[in-house]
């Protein structure tokens, strides 16, 4: 079995610090017959209200009412032009891993879940496999990519689906920091770019990012291999690809603030730096310029509005100071930014590291309003344009110091400049409310988590899968499936 999640993301950082609290994993709930709509209420839809749970995988490509996928974190996640979501892989339970304190390992398993049932698709019900690549350009039906966890993953205009890079198994079974790059498509798996062996962490870099001319594709470009990179996809098919933890262009590794583009087979570096710990930029706020950079950071909240600008939220890591990582701070960022017209403009939040959250009332939009510094939270945009940010691993409300970070299950609503409270607490390391099954209710809310996945509905439901708790002991991850109707 593979290691517990470790040295590419918050929770090697965090393993050595005194634990605050603890969050009380788990609960009961029944089941009932689904009821009406209830508008601004969560809903416990499937899936176990206890962690670390096997997966049930049933027959693959078979629809089934008792099939799941088992509780993990950092997985790759899709939507389909349907609005089903698509799950591969995560750190977390097969099928035969050992419930109620097993680790898991590495996951390659592919799932589909249509508002219902979930399908196995395609890939392992076992961990630790690794990838089956073939001929690069050619699809195949035995193609798949090894197991990982911490990946980057989009959706293009075409709906096909692709994922690059993370922290799991190579063509020769070797476990390290990936750059791979796949697609998804027709029920076929494609090796795209990058390269079938892994950069093993601690060791000299195998795979170094080619970067070439700032602005210039070329068929030799590719990113270092990394892992908890931002993604975005636009409305023409293009990748973009964001920072993470990773390897420069010397083979160094840190943490990056590069960006790249992916469009007609080939890479370009746009933005950032080909080295490795860069500080932020920020300038002057709201205003774009062309020396404005984010500082190097891992695991932001990302979205793209439907002008096509990019947007970044926060991650771990480099502020205007270079403060990552070090002894005393916890490196969480909280600042905004926005990517249009090739510039970058800080929209809002802190440009210093570790800000705690300033909550005002629940359901009240406010110009001083801001979530925490906060890595690995979930977060979407709806068919009106407002943004969704759930969760993750920061700063709650208290004022220090010592300020109080922790696990989140906070929901906040970015609409018009301004942010508003909508659900959950202001306080970190909280439990679920789960309910009755299938049952909305005013006091039903997910636990706090970091790396779970989220997505919307054809309908704007937003729906929640997954997560760890980090502060709880063995970091317990979930399989449970919300869904919450704004």
């Amino acid at each position: 079995m593979a290691a517990e999640p470790k040295a590419t993301s918050s929770t090697a950082m965090f393993a050595a610090l005194v634990l605050l609290t603890f969050v009380a994993c788990g609960g009961s709930g029944s089941k009932s017959s689904p009821p009406p709509p209830t508008l601004n209420e969560w809903t416990w839809m499937t899936g176990a209200d206890m962690t670390n749970q096997a997966g049930t995988y049933g027959t693959q490509g078979e629809p089934a009412p008792g099939n799941t996928p088992g509780a993990r974190v950092w997985p790759c996640a899709w939507t389909d032009t349907s609005r089903n979501l698509w799950l591969f892989g995560g750190y977390g339970f097969d099928t035969s891993s050992t419930t109620g304190g097993g680790h898991g390992g590495d996951l390659n398993d592919l799932w589909k879940y249509s508002g219902s049932e979930w399908t196995w698709v395609s890939g392992a019900n076992v961990v630790e496999q690794p990838g089956t690549y073939g001929t690069q350009g050619v699809p195949s039906p035995t193609n798949v990519p090894g197991a990982r966890y911490q990946a980057a993953s989009w959706t293009d205009a075409a709906g096909n689906f692709w994922l690059f890079g993370g922290l799991g198994l190579d063509s020769v079974g070797t476990r390290g920091q990936l750059n791979d790059l796949w697609r998804y498509s027709d029920g076929q798996w494609t090796w795209m770019s990058g390269s079938n062996l892994a950069n093993q962490p601690g060791t000299p870099a195998d795979q170094p990012g080619v970067y070439g001319t700032k602005g210039t594709p070329a068929p030799g470009n590719v990113p270092g291999a990394r892992v908890d990179a931002a993604a975005w996809a636009d409305s023409s098919g293009n990748l973009w690809l964001f920072g993470g933890s990773g390897v420069d262009s010397n083979g160094t590794l840190g943490v990056l603030n590069d960006l790249w583009e992916y469009s007609d087979g080939e890479w370009a570096w746009m933005s950032g730096s080909n080295l490795v710990n860069q500080y932020g930029v920020n300038g002057t706020k709201g205003t774009p310029a062309p020396n404005n950079v984010p500082g190097a950071r891992t695991n932001p909240a990302t979205w793209i509005d439907s002008s096509g600008n990019l947007w970044l939220f926060g991650g771990q890591g480099n502020d205007v100071n270079g403060l990552l990582c070090q002894q005393t701070f916890v490196c969480e960022l909280n600042d905004l930014w926005k990517y249009s017209a090739g510039e970058w403009t800080w929209m809002g939040g802190s440009d210093i590291v570790d800000q705690y959250g300033v909550y005002g009332t629940k359901g009240t939009a406010a110009p001083t309003n801001f979530p925490g510094a906060r890595d690995s939270a979930t977060a979407h945009i709806d068919a009106a344009g407002d943004v969704w940010l759930l969760g993750g691993f920061g700063f709650d409300s208290t004022v220090g110091p010592p300020e109080v970070f922790g696990d989140l299950n906070d929901l906040w609503k970015y609409s018009n400049g301004e942010w508003m409270w909508i659900s959950g607490s202001n306080l970190a390391e909280q439990s679920g409310t789960y309910g009755t099954e299938g049952t909305p209710a005013p006091d039903n809310v997910p636990g706090a988590r970091m790396g779970a996945v989220s997505w919307t509905d054809s309908s704007g439901n937003f729906w929640l899968f997954g997560g760890m708790a980090i502060y709880m002991p063995y970091s317990p991850k979930f399989n449970d499936l919300w869904k919450y109707q704004p």
